[in-house]
């Protein structure tokens, strides 16, 4: 057995059973499934089976795991409907069932509609959301049917002449009694057993049992009579993973030696080791599948750091190194337009080839080179007066690509020397903020775009 610090024990829900007392119903788990959860280091949190309970589940959570064990027969409308199996949709007779209800008052005498409700949702919400789940008996067979399988209504009308007769109650000793199962290998059962024999002796309480199994299950064990005494799901099944999802038709925690000279609050001794060992992996996969929670919950509450800052020396450093360059052919480019009005007005105003020109023609030239234009596009008639200059648009414009580019390319690779120099935590950091950045712009965008529309 194995204990833990209190903050930090897996909460394993469990359903009531309700019994009569004093002419009134009470609420009552049995206390081997409690004492084996709480052995084991796990919290059980007793879910009472009272009208409206259905719709509070979310008040229970955290749940980390569940654990069904005892109950009265489930209601066979909730699996027998449209099956698609000629017997199973036939069902037994009035009369049958009568008689069910005689040879089994305490299961099949009055429905649990309430026990029903609360029970197939917390199945189907582990399902869904991957909780740890085991089923004991009537557990077992609410997984099956919140996967989409179905149940016999009696096994000693609907199985009983089809094979091997398998007595799987017995009402006048219900801990001594015992009934062979055959272990499959290669499956969870037989490594908690760990049986040189393929066969263990089990006990049972019931008169109920899994008729078609749902498809995600893998049967683990067989009576002789063909029922399925123990499944898992395959594809849920890695304790260490939180993952669980196993059904027993028998009761393993019941499974002890009847010790005469065991006191007051001593255990009697299991029948086999392994007879504990599903509540123990049940326990470690709700410990596991805690443990992935508040992890989630953990980054998902998280404080999103500021990026550190950027030293401005290491950013600005390859827009100052390309400042020189760029300023000194600007000078040579505003100069060469300089010398190109002068001469052409100078030749204009003698006569010569060039034909007049006015200092406005020229003027353009120079608006478009200085620094706070050089981004701005040029217009069709400041082109024309480039040209008529002999000035070379498509060059300078090609020469302003080529400064951008290469002031990117600095920028970059100071970016990443930077970067480089960083931790992983820091980056990181970075990382998350321009991801939360990046989603803040597009639902801004998103809203500015839906208003302009």
């Amino acid at each position: 057995m194995t204990s833990s610090s209190p903050d930090l024990l897996p909460r394993v829900l469990i359903v009531s059973r309700r019994t009569v007392r004093k002419n009134k119903f009470v609420d009552f788990v049995g206390e081997y499934h409690l004492d084996l959860l709480v052995g084991y280091g796990a919290v059980p949190v007793i879910v009472p089976r009272v009208s409206g309970v259905h719709a509070m589940i979310d008040a229970f959570e955290p749940i980390h795991g569940v654990l069904l064990c005892e109950g009265e027969d489930i209601d066979p409308s909730l699996y027998a409907a449209g099956a698609g199996d000629e017997d199973e949709d036939r069902g037994l007779s009035a009369e049958q069932m009568e008689a069910v209800r005689r040879r089994h008052p305490s299961d099949a005498a009055m429905a649990d509609h309430e026990k029903d409700s609360i029970e197939l949702l917390l199945a189907r919400r582990c399902l869904d959301k991957g909780i740890p789940f085991l089923g004991i008996c009537r557990g077992s067979q609410v997984l099956n049917v919140a996967s989409g399988g179905s149940l016999y209504r009696d096994l000693e009308l609907e199985l009983g002449g089809h094979g091997a007769v398998v007595r799987h109650i017995d009402y006048g000793d219900y801990d001594a009694h015992r009934h062979p199962v055959r272990v499959l290998p290669g499956t969870p059962l037989r490594d908690w057993f760990a049986v040189e024999d393929e066969t263990i002796m089990v006990n049972s309480y019931h008169h109920q049992g899994v008729r078609r199994l749902a498809p995600r299950f893998a049967p683990m064990a067989f009576a002789p009579d063909g029922l399925v005494e123990a499944f898992y799901d395959p594809a849920e099944y890695s304790p260490g993973e939180g993952k669980f999802a196993v059904g027993l038709q028998f009761h393993p925690e019941r499974m002890r030696k009847q010790c005469a000279s065991a006191g007051a609050g001593e255990e009697d001794e299991f029948d086999y080791p392994g007879c504990p060992v599903p509540y123990r992996e049940f326990v470690r996969a709700a410990a596991a599948y805690q443990a992935k929670q508040q992890l989630k919950l953990k980054l998902k509450l998280k404080p999103m750091p500021m990026p550190m800052p950027m030293p401005a020396r290491a950013l600005d450093a390859p827009v100052r190194a390309q400042a020189k360059p760029e300023k000194q052919q600007r000078k040579v480019i505003l100069r060469s337009l300089s010398l190109a009005k002068n001469l052409c007005y100078t030749f204009g105003r003698g006569g010569g080839n060039g034909g007049a020109r006015t200092e406005e023609e020229f003027d353009a030239g120079a608006e478009i080179m200085e620094p706070e234009s050089t981004a701005a596009a040029l217009s069709a008639q400041q082109e024309k007066r480039l040209k008529q200059m002999g000035a070379t648009v498509r060059n300078a414009s090609g020469y302003m690509d080529r400064v951008k580019a290469q002031q990117s390319e600095e920028r970059e690779g100071a970016a990443r020397a930077l970067m480089a120099k960083m931790s992983a935590s820091q980056l990181s950091s970075l990382a998350a903020f321009y991801r939360a950045m990046g989603s803040i712009c597009a639902e801004v965008l998103d809203a500015k775009l839906a208003a302009s529309s």
